[in-house]
């Protein structure tokens, strides 16, 4: 959809089709909040044909069978062919049902797909059921808990890592979001994962690493997403061992005149430079802004410089969020860090109404006093806070960069200037880096 309206609007005189399997189509980062807040997919659905329409661009659906890239044409199920000039595969990506789950396909155990009919029937046959496992605890795995618990459903989160968010926060924070699902009444289960889905053609109970077994009316899988890249390698175009379509920094796969954009694309660290398996829709916009502004002439400044992974969302009032690297990933590739945190008041003075503890943490380099990551929590506003993180990462910022910035504060929207917890957190870190420097 990006990809279409980006390259419509640099190129107006080119004709552009969007072709996309159902009518209908969810807004992904919303699929958790259909089980609870939204109470129905029908809150949850992208108005896609009114824009592409606003915008001239031609909207159908239907499902590719195969790209004829040496023809420059696409056959598709209706049995329509289309000729292209250039052409974006954005096919996503598809939820992991893993072959070593015994059980798995038991009536009863669901995955979280971006599909409405699929999970216009799992709401309903959740409907009559009680006691509900979600195996894995990310950022799916948490939303959904939540959304779950808010129904009146008996749920237990299920995590195999010591703590939930494991791989997106450090543990001093991660600890404090597994307290907060946990007093709204979730169950959590960290490290102990599953072994089995147990029942007579239907869930009963699920065992775990531990031996330990608990009944279950139901089993969500929340383990992960895989490449949905069956289409290109069936056509031809080179994916990789990850089952990543191969892509340059300007989105072209290595077959001429094809893009690929989004889940099904491969992704590079912006900090480490290795492939990571990153997939976020926030990301699939990123390049798909790139695609569409390189489709018919390369803009050498635009291009994608890599992934930072920026992920955020909330539970209650409290949002919670984290971009680029953690201090336990920067020790695991060899990065040699220093790590500054901070507690204050998102409002001043603090007995505002709507004010909320923020907590940020930044991890820099430490020779360079580069913002490599950073982690927030703290009320709504978090993602924003985030996102500026992201944007610091981005830039290349340093500590100094941070101590020096004019921000605007006002009482009723942000912490005191004399407080900001994201310049305090850099405050400490240069401290740390004054005393490393004497000590030499």
């Amino acid at each position: 959809m990006v990809a279409a309206l980006t390259g419509k609007a640099h190129n107006p005189t080119k004709d552009f089709i969007l072709v996309k399997k159902q009518k209908d189509v969810m807004v992904p980062c919303g699929i958790p909040y259909i089980f609870g807040t939204l109470e129905s997919s029908e809150k949850n659905l992208m108005p896609v044909d009114t824009m592409m329409e606003k915008n001239g661009i031609t909207s159908i659906v239907d499902e590719a069978t195969e790209i004829i890239h040496k023809e420059k044409k696409v056959r598709f199920k209706s049995g329509e062919e289309i000729k292209y000039d250039k052409l974006v595969i954005a096919t996503g990506s598809t939820p992991v049902k893993p072959k070593w789950l015994q059980g798995a396909d038991l009536e009863n155990v669901f995955v979280i797909p971006k599909d409405r009919y699929y999970l216009d029937d799992m709401i309903a046959r959740l409907a009559s059921l009680k006691k509900v496992a979600v195996i894995g605890a990310g950022f799916i795995g948490v939303e959904l808990s939540d959304e779950l618990n808010k129904r009146g459903y008996a749920v237990t989160l299920i995590e195999k890592l010591p703590h939930i968010l494991n791989l997106a926060f450090d543990e001093e924070l991660s600890v404090k979001i597994e307290e907060l699902i946990q007093t709204r009444g979730v169950k959590v289960l960290s490290g102990n994962g599953i072994k089995e889905v147990r029942g007579k053609g239907k869930v009963e109970s699920v065992l775990l690493e531990d031996g330990s077994s608990l009944e279950m009316d139901a089993v969500i899988l929340s383990m992960g997403y895989k490449p949905n890249t069956a289409l290109a390698n069936q056509s031809g175009i080179y994916v990789d061992e990850d089952n990543f379509i191969a892509v340059d920094e300007y989105m072209r796969t290595h077959e001429k005149d094809i893009f690929a954009v989004g889940d099904c694309a491969q992704k590079r660290d912006f900090i480490t430079r290795k492939r990571v398996p990153t997939m976020l829709a926030s990301t699939a916009c990123a390049e798909s802004r790139i695609a569409g502004m390189n489709l018919f002439n390369l803009h050498v400044v635009k291009t994608f410089i890599g992934t930072i992974a920026i992920y955020s969302t909330a539970i209650g009032d409290i949002g919670f969020g984290t971009a680029g690297v953690t201090e336990q990933r920067a020790k695991e590739e060899g990065i040699d860090s220093i790590q500054g945190l901070f507690e204050g008041i998102d409002r001043h003075p603090s007995n505002l109404p709507g004010a909320h503890k923020q907590i940020v943490k930044l991890v820099t380099a430490r020779h360079s006093g580069v913002i490599i990551g950073g982690e927030v929590i703290g009320g709504p506003e978090a993602g924003e806070l985030t996102n500026v993180i992201g944007l610091a990462i981005q830039n290349r910022m340093t500590v100094n960069s941070l101590l020096t910035a004019q921000i605007g504060t006002h009482p009723c929207l942000t912490a005191s200037p004399a407080a900001y917890p994201l310049i305090k957190a850099a405050e400490s870190i240069a401290i740390s880096m004054l005393k490393n420097a004497a000590a030499i």
